[in-house]
């Protein structure tokens, strides 16, 4: 059965302190009224804005390209940046537009690509982990799987707790379920057991809670949960990737093959194996994956720092 939501609860957010965030809520929804086109187009300026005013960004940005590419050109990685940048900015609007347009709307925006693999998943009976890099456009992804089948996503609390209930609302809006990434693991096995695909997002700074295997070239700090999830609850992982479309025609959302061999029981192994499934995705789309994202701030003992 799905996740029916309650009736928004105003009276919680009337005190003059939340005033600011329900002007800006206002002015984003007055602008993702707009053709997605449209805001495709305003969100690129706001990212070369972005990208020319926020050297600290910039220079994260550009430090994690170079090292997980270190075979491209200067050149080349200051093209992945900028393009970056301009998706980045585009998301500022497009993101709030998902969570508030027609289900008709949101859905003539997406195409779905290897279906199979999940259909077939499906009709073998075995339980689904959907791994979901973080790309740009993978709230558009969380939200089409939620919109096919009952499933569970996860999210991370936002402070404002207007702004938290508001996120929580949109992406949980099509009937999924929303995990905090916080949660005990007995939860998210539960509900992965009771046959919810969980859309499951791994690739963060997982700090010394952490293993270190490679991502790309580099080590990085990475949970070790995903061969957990899976050897517990007996589930397939299917990669899964979301592609914004050039000049807001879209998304593209594409189910992989499952991980072959998974989890084979070491922690060392199946996050490895993880990781690189996770960078063959990137590969095929690296201006679109998060890389203002600080993926290699926790380093091992002894090491220098990353930034």
């Amino acid at each position: 059965m799905r996740n029916k939501q309650t009736p928004f609860p105003y009276q919680r957010f009337l005190a003059p302190k939340y005033w600011p965030t329900w002007i800006g809520l206002a002015i984003v929804r007055l602008i993702t009224l707009l053709p997605l086109r449209v805001l495709a187009a305003v969100g690129h300026g706001v990212g070369m804005l972005a990208y020319h005013l926020g050297a600290s960004r910039r220079n994260i940005a550009l430090k994690n390209i170079k090292a997980c590419f270190p075979e491209i050109s200067d050149e080349e990685a200051n093209r992945i940046n900028k393009d970056h940048f301009s998706y980045v900015g585009q998301s500022i609007f497009t993101v709030p537009a998902n969570m508030w347009i027609s289900k008709d709307r949101f859905k003539s925006r997406i195409e779905l690509d290897g279906r199979e693999h999940y259909d077939q998943a499906l009709a073998d009976g075995k339980n689904i982990i959907l791994l979901a890099p973080h790309f740009i456009g993978l709230d558009a992804g969380g939200l089409t799987l939620g919109f096919e089948r009952e499933a569970m996503s996860m999210y991370q609390y936002a402070k404002n707790t207007l702004m938290d209930e508001i996120i929580k609302r949109g992406r949980s809006r099509f009937g999924s379920h929303l995990i905090e990434r916080k949660a005990p693991l007995r939860q998210v096995i539960k509900l992965i057991r009771r046959g919810l695909p969980f859309y499951y997002l791994p690739d963060q700074d997982a700090g010394r809670k952490g293993i270190f295997v490679p991502f790309f070239h580099p080590l990085a700090s990475t949970t070790p949960a995903l061969g957990k999830f899976a050897k517990l609850s007996k589930a397939v992982v299917i990669p899964v990737k979301t592609r914004v479309k050039p000049k807001g025609a879209g998304y593209q959302v594409t189910l992989g093959e499952p991980l072959k061999d998974f989890p084979s029981g070491d922690d060392i192994a199946d996050t490895t194996a993880m990781n690189q499934a996770i960078e063959t995705m990137v590969r095929s789309m690296p201006e679109q994956y998060l890389w203002v994202h600080k993926r290699f701030k926790t380093r091992p003992e002894g090491d220098a720092k990353f930034y």
